[in-house]
């Protein structure tokens, strides 16, 4: 299949199969975003699953779909709470510098 990442790499936009360095930088950085919200989604979902449901079955009953809300709200609120956190802890320490 053709158009994936690999045929981007030696594309360079066209300058006679260069590697632009800019280029291959920003599609590393998505494909380490995309990785890590499959990691974070990965994490929210065993931790709820885990607490939410007793016995698996065809489908929630109300309790679980609540409990499933709630868990992952919480999650995502407390993960950006964190993240916020430490972006503003990496600023000031690269602001030291």
């Amino acid at each position: 299949m053709e158009g994936g990442f690999g045929s981007d790499f030696a594309s360079g936009g066209g300058g006679g199969g260069k590697l632009d360095p800019g280029l291959i930088m920003e599609q590393v950085k998505v494909q380490i975003a995309v990785a890590n919200a499959q990691e974070l989604l990965q994490r929210m979902t065993d931790k709820c699953f885990r607490k939410c449901i007793g016995k698996p079955g065809g489908s929630l009953d109300n309790s679980e779909q609540k409990c499933i809300a709630m868990c992952m709200d919480r999650y995502m609120d407390s993960w950006n709470t964190v993240s916020r956190a430490y972006n503003s802890r990496l600023q000031r320490e690269r602001a030291n510098m």
